[in-house]
C-alpha cells in the first residue's frame, strides 16, 4: 500500500503535487475530513433556525426511491440505517448494499435534499448564485460525482411551455421546476436538489495499477471499508448546506446595514 498507487483514490495525484501522501487513510483526502464540518454546520442550523434542511438517501445502486420529496413523510430518515423515508425501499437498498460487500464490491447512490423557509432575496446575480454556491459546496464532499437542483438534467428534455413555473399570487408559483432560485436568487419556494456518490473505490477486488516505480502491479484492498458511504454522507450534506445558508443569512442581513 505505501508504495502503491490505489485505483481512483488520490495517492497518485496527491503524490505528484506534493511528494507525499498519507498511504494510512488517505489524510485530506478520507471522509473523515468531513467531521469538522458536521460540528460547524450544527453551529450554523443555530443562527438559522427558521429554515428546515432535510436530506435522506433516495438511491443506491439500482435501486430508487421514486417519488418526490412532497410524496413522502421525511420524519422517517433516521428509522433505518439507510436513511430513506421510505422503509420498504430501504429494505431493498439494505439487500443491495449486503448483496455488493459479500462480493467484495461496493455501490454508489444519491442523496436528495430539501430546503424549507429560505426568504427570497438570498444570493447574487452573477459569481455568488445561491446555486453555484450550494453545487460548489457539494462538490467539495468526498466521493461526490455530480449535482443537480430543480428539474436539474431532466430539464433538458423538456419545452419551454412545460418548465416555466407560472405565478400564482404572492410569488408563489404552480410548479417548481426552478427548484426554489431563479438567477441565482432565492424565490421564496423550496429548494431541493440531489447529490450523487460514486462507489467506494476501496474494494476487496484485485485491480491493475501502477506502484511508485512505475511498474505495472495488482492490488487488492483489504481492511475495514464501507460498502457503501451514501448512508454516512446525509448529515455532511445538511451541514454543508447549512454552512452556505448561514453565509448567504449573514450577507443579507449586513447588506441591509
Amino acid at each position: 500500500m505505501e508504495s502503491s498507487f490505489r485505483p481512483s483514490h488520490a495517492d497518485f495525484t496527491y503524490t505528484k503535487k506534493y511528494g507525499l501522501r498519507d498511504h494510512r487513510g488517505g489524510g485530506r483526502s478520507s471522509a473523515r475530513e468531513t467531521a469538522n464540518w458536521v460540528v460547524a454546520g450544527s453551529v450554523a442550523k443555530q443562527i438559522i433556525e427558521n429554515i428546515d434542511i432535510t436530506a435522506y438517501v433516495s438511491s443506491i445502486g439500482a435501486v430508487e426511491l421514486k417519488y418526490s420529496y412532497n410524496d413522502l413523510d421525511l420524519a422517517k430518515v433516521d428509522q433505518n440505517i439507510v436513511k430513506c423515508p421510505d422503509n420498504e425501499v430501504a429494505k431493498r437498498m439494505i439487500l443491495n448494499i449486503n448483496e455488493a460487500k459479500s462480493n467484495g464490491d461496493t455501490l454508489g447512490g444519491v442523496i436528495s435534499c430539501v430546503i424549507r423557509g429560505v426568504p427570497i432575496g438570498w444570493g447574487e446575480p452573477i459569481f455568488n448564485k445561491l446555486h453555484a454556491c450550494l453545487g460548489k459546496a457539494m462538490l467539495s464532499i468526498n466521493a461526490v460525482k455530480g449535482f443537480e437542483y430543480g428539474s436539474g438534467f431532466s430539464s433538458a428534455k423538456m419545452k419551454g411551455s412545460e418548465h416555466n413555473d407560472s405565478f400564482l399570487k404572492d410569488g408563489v408559483t404552480k410548479t417548481n421546476f426552478s427548484g426554489g432560485i431563479q438567477g441565482g436568487i432565492s424565490n421564496g419556494m423550496d429548494i431541493y436538489f440531489n447529490v450523487a456518490f460514486k462507489p467506494t473505490s476501496s474494494i476487496n477486488i484485485t485491480q491493475d495499477t501502477i506502484n511508485d516505480k512505475n511498474e505495472n502491479i495488482k492490488m487488492s484492498i483489504n481492511g475495514r471499508h464501507d460498502p457503501c458511504v451514501v448512508p454516512r454522507a446525509v448529515p455532511v450534506v445538511e451541514a454543508m448546506t447549512a454552512l452556505v445558508l448561514t453565509d448567504f443569512y449573514l450577507i443579507n442581513k449586513t447588506s441591509k446595514i
